[in-house]
């Protein structure tokens, strides 16, 4: 099959207009087919509060009232959206930016209330391989905005990284897909003081005894768990690395 390199980057990077050209310059070298998907969580908190608005999060996750769903539309779906879109068209990579209404290509449903009301949040329960593979095959480049619907008219504000792994999984029946997750550090580290002691491969017998030993803890045992979970979906390959060492060797390679 042809090979699929999917990245997806925080809104850090896509927020800075300098890390954002270097991310582009970067991702239009990526060779062959390419899809990028991004967040924006800050440009969001900063026009919410311009417009009166408080952001209120829960576990690192934005409670989603319908003014705030306003807001995340016009910031992830337009503003930090089409920005990407405009840069890498000028990099002559033909782009094109979507939502998961678009196309149809993300289905979710509104999280139901447990302990915390997250609002118009949705949970992706299916996304278009299909039609996403079609337009890839056209020569277009997806760019995925965090954001999904229900199918009965609803947008849902919807977690990145879950639309990266979800959309990775639907493709990997027509391409081999590499899942590219970037982050603030080069990769996974054997000890979080230093940048240097990255892990460069990580199996599961490996991660159940790097978590038994607290060498992986916190936040990215969950973030290695949705690795494996895309690996045994049929994602050939994901890496944790830094969107500066896309095209490097550098970062940690998740693997059966």
């Amino acid at each position: 099959m042809e090979k699929l390199t999917l990245i997806k980057v925080g809104g850090k990077i896509v927020e800075e207009p300098d890390t954002l050209q270097s991310l582009l310059k970067t991702f239009a070298q990526i060779p062959g087919h390419k899809v990028l998907v991004h967040g924006g969580g800050r440009s969001a908190t900063k026009v919410a509060a311009q417009l009166g608005l408080e952001s209120v999060m829960v576990n690192g996750r934005r409670v989603t009232d319908a003014e705030t769903l306003k807001v995340v539309t016009m910031v992830y779906g337009g503003l930090v959206s089409k920005n990407i879109v405009a840069g890498l068209q000028s990099l002559s990579v033909n782009a094109l930016g979507m939502t998961g209404a678009d196309m149809d290509i993300i289905r979710s449903e509104k999280r139901p209330v447990k302990e915390v009301d997250y609002g118009f949040v949705g949970d992706v329960k299916k996304v278009r391989g299909d039609m996403l593979a079609t337009l890839i095959r056209t020569g277009v480049v997806p760019v995925l905005a965090p954001l999904t619907h229900d199918g009965k008219g609803q947008l849902l504000n919807t977690n990145a990284d879950t639309i990266a792994g979800e959309a990775a999984k639907a493709l990997a029946a027509y391409f081999d897909v590499t899942l590219v997750f970037c982050f603030e550090k080069r990769g996974v580290l054997k000890d979080e003081n230093d940048d240097d002691s990255v892990i460069p491969v990580i199996n599961r017998v490996q991660f159940e005894q790097y978590v038994q030993d607290g060498i992986v803890q916190g936040g990215m045992i969950p973030k290695l768990e949705n690795a494996f979970q895309a690996i045994d979906a049929g994602v050939k390959e994901v890496v944790i690395t830094q969107a500066s060492a896309i095209l490097s060797d550098t970062g940690t390679r998740i693997v059966k």
